[in-house]
């Protein structure tokens, strides 16, 4: 009986058999298939859009970018300004991009903070897929010299006990320098006036005039100043003292412990980009920010190189949103748009 079974025992296991090498076969080429379009890609030119306009720190470091990227990867990278709307027109337009890897954004921190003060058509969890942190920028506490305090204590000691007598400037509601001058007086009791100004620029010339007493900005803005001793670093509101501001104490060393907040900027694509284009663009944004001439462009500016992979990058932009959300909402920050 056993015997006569044997023929179809037989023919079952080579079908089987032809069955599973089929199998094999389909996900071997499937894999050469993601090989190959990472390999080519990009085929064709890539937009790189800043929703700034040229000159600016994003400006900057995407221009020192797309060229490495673009004599690395053999395709034009070419820097589109879109400027406009609170700089969220930019990102709307990537948004709505086809997700293929050839339409990319680059922008500071500001964007993933901006949908929480203001009514935009975009939320940067669900519609962007995060590409890279490509650094950071830390920020520093800036008084007018006539200011009588040398210290972070000895400046939060006169706000307390004469808040008329002192205010903040800010270069607008919502920037990462106005929530950490919020999350200051937040932390150490006290609550000063805070003028908002169209800018950098015209805020660091009231401060200088002494129209304004204190100011939380980007490292870059102040360095000259505090160099001429012209304004006085009292902070700085990064977990380590600032190479560059080695005598400096931190928002910790001076009695604010658990504030730890720095500008960065990124790089995104619109939500559902093919994970062979984003491992791509992670390899060569990590070796540029490796490599000498774009880190002597950035650092001129005051960015410290970072170049992270898409994880790493995921996981820390939802820890800032979560942080910054946690500021806005204990200060009931609202802006009109």
């Amino acid at each position: 009986m056993f015997a006569s079974h044997t023929p179809k025992l037989r023919t079952n296991f080579k079908n089987r058999r032809a069955c599973g090498l089929g199998l094999f076969a389909a996900l071997a080429l499937y894999s050469l298939i993601g090989v190959a379009g990472a390999q080519q890609y990009p085929a064709r030119s890539v937009r790189i859009v800043v929703a700034a306009p040229p000159g600016g720190l994003t400006d900057v470091v995407a221009r020192a970018l797309s060229q490495f990227l673009q004599e690395r990867l053999g395709q034009p990278f070419v820097v589109e300004n879109i400027a406009g709307a609170n700089n969220t027109l930019g990102a709307i337009m990537v948004g709505r991009s086809a997700p293929d890897g050839y339409t990319l954004l680059i922008n500071p921190s500001l964007f993933v903070i901006t949908p929480m003060l203001l009514n935009v058509p975009y939320a940067v969890v669900k519609d962007f897929t995060p590409v890279s942190n490509l650094g950071t920028v830390p920020l520093a506490m800036a008084v007018n010299p006539d200011v009588p305090a040398k210290k972070l204590r000895e400046f939060l000691a006169l706000a307390k006990a004469n808040p008329q007598n002192f205010s903040w400037a800010t270069d607008g509601i919502g920037s990462v320098g106005y929530l950490t001058e919020e999350r200051i007086q937040h932390d150490a009791g006290f609550k000063l006036l805070v003028v908002p100004y169209k800018g950098v620029a015209p805020a660091v010339i009231d401060l200088l005039a002494g129209r304004v007493s204190a100011m939380v900005t980007p490292v870059p803005n102040l360095i000259e100043h505090f160099r001429a001793g012209t304004l006085k670093p009292i902070a700085v509101t990064t977990k380590e003292r600032v190479d560059t501001l080695p005598d400096v104490p931190t928002l910790a060393e001076s009695g604010l412990p658990g504030i730890e907040i720095g500008s960065w900027y990124g790089m995104w694509g619109p939500a559902g980009m093919p994970r062979e284009v984003v491992n791509v663009l992670n390899r060569e944004i990590a070796e540029a920010m490796k490599t000498p001439r774009v880190i002597e462009g950035v650092v001129a500016q005051g960015l410290i190189p970072v170049g992270s992979n898409a994880v790493d990058f995921a996981a820390f932009q939802n820890t800032e949103i979560a942080k910054y959300d946690r500021i806005i909402k204990e200060q009931k920050i609202k802006v009109e748009n």
